[in-house]
């Protein structure tokens, strides 16, 4: 597969970041720069349009310059939220698959898109997330919009807030990528996650 449909991606930081002592975990800083940017430079190149999934005053965010939206349903739902408002979004703009990453997550795989698309069509499932180390990474996948309204009714009335056990529902691939000399997926939770992070591009510059 050397092409793949028109798709949107959204970086989720819609958490409360209660590990790090509160505040915007993709704001903080590792080898000089946020990590909210480096996520943006590695995702913003594999997609067609990017947007930013966060919660509270978008203004904090504007000097990225990406289009911020919140959640569609309260209270801090987990990450299928932020999911269901970027397929709203999508569905606006008229895009039909869209690609979430963890905005806290610095390394992530410049292939992330293009592998995520070709798992889809190999396993011919409207899901696909990805894995590494023996474990798959849940909010970073690739997701059908036509799945919005189902997505929207397990939020909303069956209370689902668990991302696996709803794609489950609809079939989901998984496509691995190695963890050395890092894992790719490695995000920043805590402040040691911080100095991890430090400590793998001290190692690997252009990690």
């Amino acid at each position: 597969m050397t092409d793949r449909p028109p798709t949107l991606g959204v970086l989720l930081a819609g958490g409360l970041a209660r590990r790090m002592g509160g505040g915007d975990k993709p704001l903080k800083e590792i080898g000089g720069m946020t990590i909210l940017d480096r996520a943006i430079g590695r995702l913003k190149p594999q997609v067609d349009a990017l947007i930013l999934n966060a919660n509270g005053d978008p203004t904090r965010f504007a000097a990225w310059g990406l289009p911020v939206i919140a959640d569609v349903v309260p209270d801090f739902p987990g990450p299928l939220a932020g999911v269901l408002a970027a397929l709203d979004r999508a569905a606006e703009l008229d895009f039909a698959w869209v690609v979430s990453a963890s905005a806290d997550s610095p390394f992530l795989p410049r292939d992330l898109v293009q592998r995520l698309h070709e798992a889809r069509v190999s396993a011919n499932t409207p899901l696909v997330c990805a894995a590494s180390g023996g474990f798959t990474h849940p909010p970073i996948g690739l997701w059908a919009v036509t799945l919005r309204d189902d997505l929207r009714r397990a939020l909303v009335v069956e209370g689902e807030r668990k991302i696996d056990r709803w794609t489950a529902r609809h079939g989901c691939a998984a496509v691995a990528w190695p963890v050395a000399p890092y894992d790719p997926f490695f995000n920043a939770n805590t402040p040691e996650d911080i100095a991890a992070a430090d400590t793998i591009l001290a190692q690997y510059p252009q990690a």
